[in-house]
């Protein structure tokens, strides 16, 4: 059978090059690599701002999201898709890049998108995900958004997370932080927060300490801080590892793997518990940012205003000096961190108190 001749897409003056363009990547959308291409480019003042200079991991899916489709791991590079962190051989010239270091002291030259060319080229070698880093090529090491995950747990939703949302942003404000919400595409909602780049990982991610545990303390019942899934229960988890070097989020108005092609969606903090995941995807966002625009501007790259995590350290030395409260344990394929307390499962700890 011949194959469907390539399409070129002029994209602000680059001509941008669509191989095989009737593949279909969404089978029960009909949805095909062209479309999904037209959809970054629909939204492309949204995607590029939340990629604007940033090092960004491309999750790719180069066959489609097929029934049955599966994600590489580290233990098993067979699978159908997986997450490339360094810049694919061949890239054209306009794809600059940023220099990452990994916990594990090894580095890697991300993409670090300029324009939007570079998200339609990325399209086209399968990316429907972008993982963009809290920080500016400029300066890798100091994060410039602090990133609240809000993951339901099983047992929980949107719905729940939702409930949860108007709490975040009440102590958000208390902390003189401004807070940007969006679905994540799936069960969960992110609020993304502009600080100043005055601060190190270390220190983001423990202001994000201190904040999960104040709103946990705050909803015990809802709201959880516990590391391992045996101990979380029916509840929201704050996922403070998200601020952890190297763990990014899926960005806004990325397309998630799933059937639906749904994105991940800026919201209004008004809209947050009127909404549904479903209620974003391929075919519906383009007309949304027609109307609305970019819901997450505050938050591209250099934008004013930024605010400051002083309040929230001063919190942490706070709830460390007053509750005995130290650091939590970090993602498994991290080197033992300085004042990080045991990495073992409880259930699986002998030494623990019975």
């Amino acid at each position: 059978m011949a194959q469907t001749p390539a399409v070129e897409l002029d994209v602000h003056g680059r001509t941008v090059r669509v191989s095989s363009p009737d593949r279909v990547v969404f089978p029960e959308r009909g949805l095909t690599k062209l479309d999904v291409v037209e959809y970054f480019l629909a939204v492309g003042d949204g995607i590029l701002g939340a990629l604007l200079h940033r090092p960004t991991t491309l999750e790719r899916w180069p066959k489609g999201v097929f029934e049955g489709a599966r994600m590489s791991t580290r233990q098993d590079s067979s699978g159908d898709a997986f997450y490339q962190k360094r810049v694919p051989q061949g890239a054209p010239g306009y794809v600059e890049t940023a220099r990452i270091a990994f916990p594990s002291g090894r580095t890697a030259d991300e993409v670090a998108p300029t324009e939007l060319a570079v998200v339609a080229w990325a399209a086209n070698l399968g990316t429907l995900t972008f993982h963009p880093w809290p920080v500016v090529r400029d300066d890798v090491d100091a994060p410039d958004q602090v990133r609240i995950d809000l993951d339901p747990q099983p047992g929980t939703d949107f719905a729940d997370a939702a409930r949860v949302a108007p709490h975040v942003r009440e102590l958000l404000a208390e902390h003189g932080l401004e807070g940007h919400p969006k679905t994540s595409g799936g069960r969960g909602l992110h609020v993304f927060v502009p600080i100043e780049p005055r601060w190190s990982f270390t220190d983001a991610r423990r202001a994000t300490i201190a904040f999960g545990r104040e709103l946990e303390r705050r909803l015990p019942g809802q709201v959880t801080m516990k590391w391992w899934k045996e101990e979380r229960g029916v509840k929201i988890f704050v996922d403070y590892n998200q601020m952890a070097r190297d763990r990014t989020i899926a960005s806004a108005y990325s397309i998630r793997s799933n059937p639906r092609a749904t994105v991940s969606a800026p919201l209004t903090w008004d809209e947050v518990g009127d909404v549904h995941p479903d209620d974003f995807d391929v075919l519906t966002m383009p007309a949304r940012f027609a109307a609305v625009g970019d819901l997450h501007a505050p938050l591209v790259a250099h934008a004013a205003p930024r605010h400051g995590l002083d309040s929230l350290l001063e919190l942490a030395d706070r709830q460390e000096h007053e509750d005995g409260h130290g650091d939590l344990p970090y993602p498994p394929e991290y080197p033992k961190m300085p004042g990080e307390p045991k990495r073992v499962q409880p259930s699986k700890d002998r030494d623990r108190p019975r």
